[in-house]
């Protein structure tokens, strides 16, 4: 009985650190796409990963924005041009499951714009699995 007692302990955390792979793969892979979307100048295909509701959270340089349709607007307002948007690099530091729907990754963004100047800081994105889908609840970058 014990030793099909480990057995199924066993399994249970395979299955759990099988999950947690597939959905840091899912993670990096929406930065990556919204990485590309930014190379691109494409702001709204960027926005797709974050929370389309009226409590997502955006913390930057000018306070907490409320909202997809805000913090895409402000984007908009910030990044008026290709020139201004540069290309967007991502290094990730830390992914962090603090539960089974929510993660929060901590990395490093750059904007190399050889026109404007480069610049760059760190984020923080608190990430949650909704409907079966990770978006992205809350963005502090600074």
């Amino acid at each position: 009985m014990k030793k099909l007692l480990l057995l199924l302990i066993a399994i249970s955390c395979f299955q759990v650190n099988a999950q947690k792979n597939e959905d840091k793969k899912q993670i990096l892979s929406i930065l990556d796409r919204q990485t590309k979307a930014w190379n691109e100048g494409d702001l709204d295909d960027f926005m797709i990963g974050y929370w389309e509701s009226d409590s997502l959270m955006y913390i930057g340089k000018s306070g907490v924005t409320y909202g997809y349709k805000s913090t895409l607007a402000s984007y908009k307002k910030n990044y008026p041009d290709k020139s201004t948007m540069g290309t967007l690099k991502f290094d990730i530091i830390k992914v962090n499951f603090i539960a089974k729907d929510a993660c929060f990754v901590v990395g490093k963004w750059y904007l190399f714009r050889p026109e404007k100047g480069d610049v760059g800081g760190h984020y923080t994105l608190l990430w949650r699995k909704m409907k079966g889908n990770w978006v992205i609840i809350a963005d502090h970058s600074s």
